[in-house]
C-alpha cells in the first residue's frame, strides 16, 4: 500500500460563534421538538427550539444575578439530559466558558478541576453528585454557588433549586427585550473561549483544554458538508456531553433540526434504542464490540445459523467494498442472510437506522465489517478534545473499513519522521488553559497540533491509526509494536470480549482478556463443564485450552517478535465505575498495568516457561 505524509481538504470551514449558530436554530425550526427524554412508560417529553432558548434566556438571565459575566467560568456535573444543553447554550449566549465535569470522577478530582479552572458556579443533577461536590468543597476547593437540577430536599443550604435559579433568570429579564438579549449574544467573538474541557488526566493532573466558538462552529459545519444529516432523522445521546464527541455532534444535530432522544441511563440504553428508534447515532467502540458479542453469543441451531449468516455477510461486504457487484447466487443468499439474522439486528436498534458514527478510539475493521454486512454503516472518524473533536472522517459516499477517513473541510494531516499524526485547521484548540508550557510542547508556532497518536496516510487519502504514541511497546530487543491493531484482530472472536496487549521491555508481548462469559459458559456446559463461578470456568483446562486456541488462532500473520506469546484471563470486565475505562471508554492502560501486576508478573516468571495460560488471582 502506498503511503504519504502530507493530505489537506481545501474546501474553507466557514467561520462564527455557537451564539450564532444558535439562534439560526431557534429561528428556522422554532416549534419543532429538539430534546426529549424518555418516561417510565415509554412515552417521550419533549422540548422545543423555542422552548431551549427561553430556557437559555433565563439561564443567562439566572447568572447574570449571581454576578457573572463574560470571562467568567461555570461547571456543569451531569448526566445527559435537557438541562444540561439548556446551560449550554445559557453560558454560550452570555459569554461564559463552560466547564463540563465527568460524573464518574472523585471527589478529589472534582475538586481540582474547580480550582484549576476557577469556576464559580456549578450545575449538578443529583444529590449524589451534590455530595461529591460538597466533599471537595471540604477539602479545600473553592466556595461555590450551586445549583441543583433534581428537586431540592427541606434544608439544602448554599444550594439554588433549578426552578429557583429559573425565576430568578426571567425576573432579571424582564428589563430586556428579547431583541437586546439577541445582540448582546451575538456580541461574542469567533475566538472568544466558549468551554474549557479536561482530559482524563490518566499520566498525571487533567488539563484544561480551551475550545473557542471558532473552533466548534467551524468543525460543526465542516463535519455536516461531509456527513448529512436533516430534519428527518432521529438520536439517542448516550455518550457523556461532557466529552467532545457527544457534544459535538448533538451540535451537529440540533443544528440540523434533529430530535435529540436523552436515554434514561447507560443501563437502559438497549431498551432506548428500541424506544427513540435513531436514524443516526454516536457511539464510541465499546458499545459496536458488546453488541457485536450479543449476536455472536448465540447456540445450538440460532449460532450455528449466526455463524453462516457471518460468512455470507462477510463475502457479501467484500464485493461491495471492493466496488463490485456481488454474484447473483452471492446476492441471494445474503436476502436469506438478512431476513434470518441481519433484520433482527436492525430491530433491536429501532429498525431504522441509516448509518451510526464511531469515535474516541479505534474500533476492530472486522467488527466494523459485520455491521456494514448487516446493512448498518459505521462511519469512523478522528479527532481529539484538543481539536474540537473532528479532524477525518469517513462519509456515506467515501468509506474504508479499516480508515478514520480523509480530512473534513479546511483541515490539513501532516506525517511527522516518527509517525506522529500532526493536524492543523480551524479546530485547533486555543490552548491549555493556563498552561503556556504544554501549549508550546502541543502546538507549532505555524498551527500544527502533535496529536500524540501514530498513524498512515493511504493511497486514498484516508487517515490510518495505528496507536496511541505512548502505548508503543518497546521490547527487551529493542522492537517497537503497535498494540491496538492486534487487539483489534482478537476483539473480532465472539469469545472475547476485551483484551490489553502488554509487553513493554519485555522479551515477548503477552495478551491480557476478559472473555465474552456470555458465549463462554454456554460452551462449557455443552462440554459437560460445571463451573458455580466466572473464576472456577476459568480454572479449568479444557476452558483454558479454548480460549488459547481461539485467541491465538486468530491473531493472523504476524512477526515473531510482535507475537504473543502468552495468556492471562480475568474475570472481571473493565469498567468506568471499575476505574479501568475512561468516561469515553479507553482502556487505562497504566492502571491494568497496576491492578493486574500480580498475574502479569506471573506470565513472565521464567519458571513457568512451559505453561501459556494464566488466571488473575491464582
Amino acid at each position: 500500500m502506498e503511503t504519504r505524509d502530507y493530505i489537506a481538504n481545501s474546501a474553507e470551514a466557514p467561520r462564527g460563534t455557537l451564539a450564532q449558530l444558535f439562534l439560526d436554530c431557534v429561528d428556522r425550526f422554532g416549534k419543532e421538538v429538539a430534546f426529549q427524554t424518555i418516561r417510565e412508560d415509554g412515552s417521550f417529553h419533549g422540548t422545543t427550539f423555542r422552548e431551549v432558548f427561553d430556557r437559555a434566556r433565563e439561564v443567562a438571565g439566572g447568572l447574570r444575578t449571581l454576578g457573572l459575566g463574560r470571562g467568567d467560568r461555570v461547571a456543569i456535573l451531569s448526566e445527559n439530559r435537557p438541562e444540561w444543553s439548556q446551560v449550554d447554550f445559557g453560558t454560550v449566549c452570555s459569554g461564559i466558558p463552560l466547564v463540563p465535569i465527568h460524573t464518574n470522577l472523585s471527589s478529589g478530582q472534582i475538586g481540582y478541576i474547580l480550582e484549576d479552572s476557577g469556576a464559580q458556579v456549578i450545575f449538578v443533577s443529583s444529590l449524589e453528585l451534590l455530595a461529591r461536590v460538597a466533599e471537595a468543597q471540604n477539602t479545600g476547593a473553592r466556595d461555590l454557588k450551586i445549583v441543583l437540577f433534581d428537586p431540592l430536599p427541606e434544608g439544602g443550604d448554599g444550594v439554588m433549586s433549578w426552578t429557583e435559579f429559573l425565576v430568578e433568570g426571567r425576573k432579571a429579564m424582564e428589563d430586556t427585550s428579547e431583541d437586546e438579549f439577541r445582540r448582546e449574544s451575538l456580541m461574542v467573538e469567533p475566538d472568544d473561549t466558549t468551554t474549557i474541557l479536561y482530559t482524563s488526566g490518566t499520566t498525571g493532573d487533567p488539563k484544561g483544554v480551551m475550545l473557542t466558538h471558532n473552533n466548534l462552529f467551524s468543525n460543526v459545519r465542516a463535519t455536516a458538508a461531509v456527513v448529512p444529516f436533516d430534519q428527518t432523522d432521529g438520536t439517542l445521546s448516550f455518550l457523556p456531553l461532557s466529552h467532545s464527541l457527544q457534544r459535538l455532534a448533538d451540535y451537529l444535530f440540533f443544528d440540523s433540526g434533529m430530535t435529540i432522544t436523552y436515554g434514561r441511563s447507560m443501563q437502559t440504553v438497549p431498551e432506548d434504542l428500541r424506544i427513540a428508534r435513531p436514524t443516526k447515532l454516536v457511539a464510541p467502540p465499546r458499545f459496536y464490540e458488546k453488541s457485536f458479542q450479543k449476536v455472536m453469543e448465540q447456540r445450538g441451531l440460532k449460532g450455528f445459523i449466526v455463524r453462516w449468516a457471518r460468512e455470507v455477510g462477510e463475502a457479501w461486504a467484500d464485493e461491495k467494498l471492493a466496488g463490485r457487484k456481488p454474484t447473483w447466487i452471492l446476492r441471494l443468499v445474503y436476502r436469506l442472510a438478512y431476513r434470518l439474522v441481519f433484520s433482527k439486528i436492525h430491530e433491536g436498534i429501532g429498525g431504522r437506522a441509516v448509518f451510526f458514527i464511531s469515535g474516541s478510539a479505534p474500533l476492530a475493521p472486522e467488527i466494523n465489517k459485520f455491521f456494514y454486512s448487516a446493512g448498518i454503516m459505521i462511519l469512523e472518524g478522528y479527532g481529539l478534545s484538543e481539536t474540537s473533536p473532528v479532524a477525518t472522517a469517513n462519509t456515506p459516499t467515501d468509506f474504508q473499513v479499516g480508515s478514520v477517513g480523509p480530512p473534513i473541510p479546511g483541515t490539513e494531516i501532516k506525517i511527522a519522521k516518527d509517525g506522529e499524526i500532526l493536524i492543523r485547521g480551524p479546530q485547533v484548540m486555543k490552548g491549555y488553559f493556563n498552561r503556556p508550557e504544554e501549549t508550546a510542547k502541543a502546538m507549532s508556532e505555524d498551527g500544527w497540533f502533535a496529536s500524540g497518536d501514530i498513524g498512515e496516510i493511504d493511497e486514498r487519502g484516508h487517515l490510518r491509526i495505528t496507536d496511541r504514541k505512548k502505548n508503543i511497546l518497546v521490547t527487551a530487543g529493542g522492537k517497537n509494536i503497535a498494540p491496538a491493531p492486534i487487539e483489534n484482530q482478537v476483539k473480532g472472536n465472539r469469545y472475547v470480549d476485551q483484551v490489553v496487549m502488554i509487553g513493554d521491555q519485555r522479551h515477548f508481548p503477552a495478551l491480557l482478556v476478559v472473555p465474552a462469559f456470555e458465549a463462554l459458559a454456554p460452551w462449557a456446559e455443552d462440554a459437560g463443564i460445571k463451573a458455580e463461578t466466572r473464576r472456577h470456568l476459568l480454572k479449568e483446562p479444557r476452558v483454558q485450552a479454548l480460549m488459547q486456541k481461539e485467541v491465538f488462532g486468530c491473531l493472523g500473520a504476524l512477526a515473531s517478535y510482535e507475537t504473543p506469546k502468552k495468556l492471562g484471563l480475568i474475570e472481571e470486565e473493565f469498567t468506568i465505575e471499575g476505574g479501568i475505562l475512561t468516561p469515553n471508554q479507553k482502556v487505562k492502560r497504566r492502571v491494568v498495568r497496576e491492578r493486574y501486576g500480580p498475574l502479569i508478573s506471573r506470565l513472565y516468571d521464567s519458571a513457568n516457561r512451559e505453561q501459556t495460560v494464566f488466571v488473575d488471582g491464582d
